[in-house]
C-alpha cells in the first residue's frame, strides 16, 4: 500500500468515526475511500467493518468514564441487532460488482434524504421527564432486530436508523441514544468481520489503515458528547457523496 493511500485512509477513518458518533453515516465516508483506494464494493464494505469496530470500542471506553452509559441495556440492544446483522452480512458477501455499486449508490441517496427530513433527536419532546430510560422497548427491540439485517448487508446509515428508534420510539435523550448506538454494534460488526473474512472479502492492510483515524474519530466524538451542529461537516461530504453517487450509477464498471 502507498503512503498517500495509507493516509487517505487514516483521515477517511478520522471523518468516519467521528461522523459515526454524533451523527451517524459516516460509511459514506470511509466506503468511498476504499473504493478509491482500489477495492471493489464487496471487499470495500467488509473491510470498512473494521474501522467500525474499533471506533465503537473507543468511544465506548470514553463514554464509560462518564454517567452517560447503562452497559445492560446496551447489552440487550445488542442481542437483538445480532441475529438480524448475522444474516444480512452473509448477504452482504454474495453482492459483487455493479450490482453492489447500484445497491450502494441507492442507499446513499437514501440516506442522505432522511438526513435532511429528519427531526433532529434533541429538539424533540419526551413525554416522560427520565429519558435516560428506555421506553417500548418490546417495539425497540423488534425494530433493532430489523436494523441488524440492514446494517449486516452494507452498514451505511445504520447509525441514522438506531438512532431515530432510540429517540423517538425508545424516548432517550440522544447522549445515552449515542452511547447505546455505539456499544450495540460491536457484537455484531465482529461476526460480519468473520464472516466477510470467511469469504476473502476484507482487506486487512486497508482495514487497519481506516481502523487507525476511526480510533481516532470515534474517540473524539465521544469526547465533544453530540451536541454540536454537523450542518459544515455534513455540507461538505454531501457534495462528495452526491459525486460518488453519479460516478456508481453511470461511470463505474466494477
Amino acid at each position: 500500500m502507498l503512503v498517500a493511500e495509507a493516509f487517505i485512509l487514516v483521515m477517511a477513518g478520522v471523518a468516519a468515526g467521528f461522523i459515526n458518533v454524533i451523527a451517524g453515516g459516516g460509511s459514506l465516508i470511509s466506503i468511498p475511500a476504499l473504493m478509491w483506494v482500489g477495492l471493489d464494493g464487496a471487499s470495500a464494505n467488509g473491510t470498512n467493518r473494521i474501522g467500525v469496530l474499533i471506533q465503537s470500542i473507543a468511544s465506548t471506553a470514553r463514554f464509560a468514564k462518564t454517567e452517560a452509559h447503562s452497559f445492560k441495556e446496551s447489552g440487550l440492544l445488542a442481542l437483538a441487532l445480532l441475529p438480524g446483522g448475522l444474516i444480512g452480512a452473509y448477504w452482504g458477501t454474495l453482492i459483487q460488482g455493479v450490482w453492489f455499486n447500484r445497491l450502494l449508490a441507492f442507499v446513499m441517496l437514501f440516506v442522505l434524504i432522511t438526513m435532511d427530513m429528519q427531526a433532529r433527536p434533541n429538539q424533540m419532546p419526551h413525554k416522560s421527564v427520565d429519558d435516560t430510560r428506555l421506553k417500548n422497548p418490546v417495539l425497540v427491540y423488534s425494530l433493532t432486530a430489523l436494523i441488524g439485517f440492514y446494517g449486516g448487508v452494507i452498514h451505511i446509515g445504520i447509525g441514522l436508523l438506531i438512532m431515530a428508534v432510540l429517540t423517538r420510539v425508545g424516548g432517550l435523550n440522544l447522549k445515552y441514544t449515542n452511547m447505546h448506538k455505539m456499544l450495540m454494534v460491536i457484537p455484531y460488526t465482529l461476526f460480519a468481520i468473520m464472516i466477510f473474512s470467511f469469504y476473502h472479502e476484507i482487506a486487512w492492510m486497508a482495514g487497519l489503515m481506516l481502523a487507525v483515524g476511526a480510533s481516532v474519530g470515534g474517540w473524539l466524538g465521544a469526547k465533544i458528547a453530540v451536541e454540536k451542529s454537523e450542518r459544515r461537516i455534513r455540507m461538505i461530504f454531501k457534495a462528495c457523496i452526491g459525486a460518488m453517487i453519479i460516478n456508481l450509477l453511470f461511470f463505474s464498471t466494477i
